[in-house]
């Protein structure tokens, strides 16, 4: 299934996510259809410091910023899509919801975590000026596999095109880390900074070694490695899993320092997503948090875990209904090249919440 982001959901992010210089450029992208650079930075009079600098000098940067945000959109929505609040608001009241809270973490993480996929992206496709293929002249030779002993024979280098993660993280945090006022938003200050820089890590520490054999009659005499990203889908999982850990902080009297609040609960990491409110339970609408509610979900009826009816419908029941549509079926492929497929009718049942 095909997700379709709305203006609503891309606007939502970005007020979310970043000072209010960069929700100029965001309501400049307007559709996530219309992607141009020198509309979007026209249009986006109010941003600042380096954001603006980014803007007029490199453009075609910002089309990829706003690729990566929509990246952390979509698996926004996949990853939540069991949950009570899957990643949709009330157009009207953005800033009211996800204050900081644990959904806010990963909203801030993703999309730092997109915006460096895209742009890294961007330069090992070759549609950025500013950058290429990793430079590798400086790294240590990869290591072997364990399916190959260092004994075998075969030498190994640098080579092929790697993703240079590096120039991706660096504007992703230059964009993302615009400097916000300080005073009474200090510690939100905080707790945001360290969540775009654990989505960005997501990516950054977790590149994978690829390689390809080279020699006579099929042999390996010569092995070429790179380095590539991971794949987000993987970055979308990791990061789940620390919004499912995430500690909960609380301001030091300095007000330049996190502590986690209870007692014998470790400072987290680098890597930890972090959030200082509790969230609310998502389960009826509600302007003032900006939550659409759980009423006219399709539910689990069988599950236990959040997808099930229970959970989601917050025990207030659901209805059955049967729906009848129409899909391809019993496809064939034709040489060359057709697939040819009958349509079928197909009837399912559906758990709705009340």
């Amino acid at each position: 299934m095909t997700v379709r982001l709305s203006r609503i959901q891309l606007a939502l992010f970005f007020i979310l996510l970043c000072p209010v210089n960069i929700i100029g450029l965001w309501r400049a992208v307007g559709s996530p259809l219309v992607m141009d650079p020198n509309s979007i930075c026209r249009k986006a009079k109010r941003l600042a410091g380096k954001q603006a600098e980014l803007c007029q000098t490199q453009p075609e940067i910002v089309s990829e910023v706003a690729k990566g945000a929509r990246l952390g959109v979509r698996e926004c929505q996949y990853q939540f899509r069991y949950r009570r609040w899957n990643c949709t608001s009330h157009n009207k009241y953005f800033g009211k919801i996800l204050q900081q809270i644990r959904e806010t973490a990963f909203v801030y993480a993703i999309t730092a975590a997109g915006v460096t996929h895209a742009v890294t992206q961007a330069c090992s496709m070759g549609d950025l000026l500013q950058c290429g293929c990793e430079a590798t002249r400086n790294r240590a030779p990869p290591r072997p596999s364990s399916s190959s002993s260092s004994g075998d024979g075969v030498k190994w280098e640098w080579g092929g095109c790697g993703d240079d993660v590096e120039f991706g993280y660096e504007k992703s945090k230059q964009f993302m880390d615009a400097k916000r006022r300080r005073g009474k938003s200090d510690i939100r200050t905080l707790i945001d900074l360290h969540n775009n820089e654990a989505g960005r890590l997501a990516v950054k520490l977790y590149m994978r070694t690829e390689c390809k054999c080279h020699g006579l009659s099929g042999s390996c005499t010569l092995r070429t490695c790179w380095k590539k990203m991971p794949h987000f889908r993987e970055v979308g999982d990791r990061l789940l899993e620390r919004f499912n850990g995430a500690s909960k902080v609380m301001g030091g009297n300095d007000g330049k320092t996190l502590i986690p609040v209870g007692q014998n609960i470790k400072p987290p990491d680098k890597q930890d997503l972090i959030y200082s409110d509790e969230s609310p339970d998502f389960c009826l609408a509600n302007r003032k948090t900006g939550s659409l509610g759980t009423k006219g979900r399709m539910c689990n009826s069988t599950a236990m875990d959040i997808s099930g009816c229970d959970l989601l419908c917050c025990e207030r029941g659901y209805r059955e209904e049967t729906v009848v549509f129409e899909e391809n079926c019993l496809c064939r492929f034709h040489w060359c090249c057709v697939v040819q497929c009958k349509k079928c009718m197909v009837r399912k049942e559906l758990s709705i919440c009340h």
